[in-house]
């Protein structure tokens, strides 16, 4: 075997009830190399890796690493034997101070105690290696994304890792933090470490990643050199279909002579965004765009009444409305889809069609129960409209894919025939074919006459599809943009100040 190789997989296979999760699978990761994973949800990359971290046990195949045979059996041998992973919700515990995160579990002793000063210098010093400079002794919990993220990596290197994963490590980071994070992927590489990056940012891949390697359906597609590949027949490789239906979308159209359905005048709170005003008619889709904190999510939770605006108006066909909370928002036609579709979105132990089913009863009433044969039609109609795949409805929601997950949290408010839907980040970790699923459902719906406001971090698609685009900036307005005015440029010049603000 190659010398430079530190990790090598193969013919892995593993079955689970009903599907053959992966079948005779290769995979090969070399030393100062950064390798990425692509493919949808539901392609066995999760469960590959799975395998390596003695999460699930392989029914055949073989891992060797650094030259020698292993089978981990629990996440904590992989680690043994020099396999980390950082995962992408962070398991941390955010109650603890940043070193005891660092080293829970293999604390230096002196005289049979924990040697804190020992703990807080090392802590310090491993930080200062990726240009972390905080103060160690302060909760987890009081530092930012990004920087809880630096902590677990750090943590998983100190660890004397030979092979790091990181599973989708950016998908909460902004574009400063994504900096940082390839500075440190980039050190790492340089020091001899074999990282495999899993994502669904394409643009990130090429910018990082030596080699590529593709599943679909639990087989290997294929391990490519980065530098020879290209996007469109990565993607065509992923999803093993033709690219045109999804580069090709339709963008919604604006309608001037449609009725007006929603209409913010300078509704505003505090510190969080302030004096936004805009106007939605009928079937168009207005894009959100702006830096994380912009004030995006707040604007949306005002519409729906998860906070309540302390200054302005809203009005939903021209009738002024002020939710009290997000029950009253349902009563007047109006869904939410959340950012955060774990914590806000899908309760994981309820089933596909309990899920569905929630918002309809919600807004039904507890006096007025669906029946069984209600929630099961609901169910089934929009399984096969959205092409959720799951074995059937009472599959819990929680074992399904990112993609999947997202789809049932859409057939929920879909089944309430809003008129008003608000979507915030509705295609955040899922992908490729499961995001040009859900943006054609979008398209579709505005085609049904159905009022769409989309938030979303990724400016092509929300160029792609958006009737208009609103900026955000500092929980402002920054302007409002239609037509070929509504390109990447000029939404960016906006989100930076560097342009007078438009509309």
């Amino acid at each position: 075997m190659d010398s430079d190789v530190i990790l090598h997989m193969r013919g892995v296979e593993i079955q689970f009830p009903g599907v053959k999760a992966l079948d005779k699978v290769d995979f090969t990761l070399r030393r100062g190399e950064i390798h990425a994973l692509l493919g949808e949800n539901g392609a066995g990359k999760s469960t590959l890796i799975k395998c390596l971290t003695g999460v699930n046990q392989m029914d055949a195949g073989e891992i060797t690493l650094d030259g020698k045979r292993v089978r981990p059996t629990s996440p904590q041998h992989a680690m043994e034997l020099g396999v980390s992973t950082v995962f992408q919700e962070i398991n941390l515990c955010p109650n603890l101070t940043v070193a005891e995160n660092i080293f829970i579990g293999r604390q230096p002793m002196k005289r049979g105690q924990i040697n804190w000063r020992e703990i807080n210098r090392r802590a310090e010093a491993l930080l200062q290696r990726f240009s972390v400079n905080i103060d160690v002794t302060r909760p987890l919990s009081s530092f930012a994304t990004g920087v809880q993220q630096m902590v677990a990596i750090a943590r998983a290197v100190d660890v004397k890792a030979k092979a790091l994963i990181l599973d989708e490590p950016t998908s909460s980071l902004d574009d400063n933090e994504v900096r940082r994070l390839f500075a440190v992927m980039r050190d790492l590489k340089r020091q001899g470490l074999g990282i495999i990056f899993i994502t669904h940012f394409l643009d990130q891949v090429f910018e990082i990643t030596d080699r590529i390697t593709v599943l679909r359906n639990g087989k290997l597609v294929g391990s490519y050199d980065t530098p020879a590949s290209n996007k469109l027949s990565l993607v065509s490789n992923m999803i093993g279909k033709d690219l045109t239906e999804i580069f090709n979308l339709k963008r919604a159209a604006e309608k001037p002579a449609a009725p007006v359905t929603l209409e913010a005048d300078a509704i505003g709170i505090p510190g969080k965004a302030e004096d936004v005003s805009f106007t939605l008619r009928q079937g168009e889709l207005l894009g959100f765009a702006g830096l994380l904190g912009s004030g995006r999510t707040e604007t949306a939770e005002m519409l729906f009444g998860v906070t309540r605006p302390s200054r302005g108006s809203i009005k939903l066909k021209g009738k002024t409305v002020r939710f009290r909370n997000p029950m009253d928002a349902i009563e007047h036609r109006m869904a939410f889809c959340p950012e955060d579709r774990k914590k806000d979105g899908i309760i994981g132990d309820l089933t596909v069609r309990e899920n569905i089913a929630l918002a309809v009863q919600a807004k039904r009433g507890a006096l007025n129960p669906l029946s069984r044969r209600e929630q099961d039609a609901l169910a089934d109609k929009y399984i096969k409209l959205l092409s959720i795949a799951t074995p059937d409805a009472e599959k819990r929601v929680g074992e399904l894919s990112g993609g999947n997950q997202q789809k049932v949290i859409l057939a929920r408010w879909m089944a309430t025939e809003p008129d008003v839907l608000i979507l915030d980040e509705p295609t955040r970790g899922i992908d490729v074919g499961a995001k040009a699923e859900v943006q054609r459902l979008m398209l579709q719906m505005c085609d049904d006459d159905t009022t769409v406001l989309f938030i979303s971090s990724e400016l092509d698609e929300i160029i792609r599809c958006s009737s208009r685009v609103l900026i955000m900036r500092d929980g402002l307005k920054a302007g409002e943009l239609s037509g070929s005015e509504a390109a990447q440029a000029n939404i960016m010049s906006i989100i930076a100040g560097e342009t007078a603000d438009a509309g």
